[in-house]
């Protein structure tokens, strides 16, 4: 399986969308500062995810969710509610 995921930092209202073949190895090297860009907004909590089969569909998920900031936003009011 492959993953569209959406983490939020505990320390801002930070929100990180990302998609992976595995979710549980990713989201520790997201808390263990891995990911450069978003190491000082460590710890984070999975708040969403969606499973696709193939690779290319999560992968253009995750393009769609971060080039369509209506969608983003669309769907972040809908998880925090």
């Amino acid at each position: 399986m492959f993953y569209l995921y959406i983490i939020k930092s505990k320390v801002k209202k930070y929100y990180y969308i990302g998609s992976t073949e595995d979710l549980r190895r990713r989201m520790v090297e997201h808390n263990q500062g891995k990911t450069k860009s978003i190491k000082h907004l460590t710890p984070f909590e999975l708040i969403y995810y969606e499973a696709y089969a193939i690779k290319r569909l999560a992968r253009k998920r995750e393009l769609e969710l971060k080039n369509n900031s209506f969608k983003k936003k669309e769907l972040l009011e809908r998880l925090e509610q």
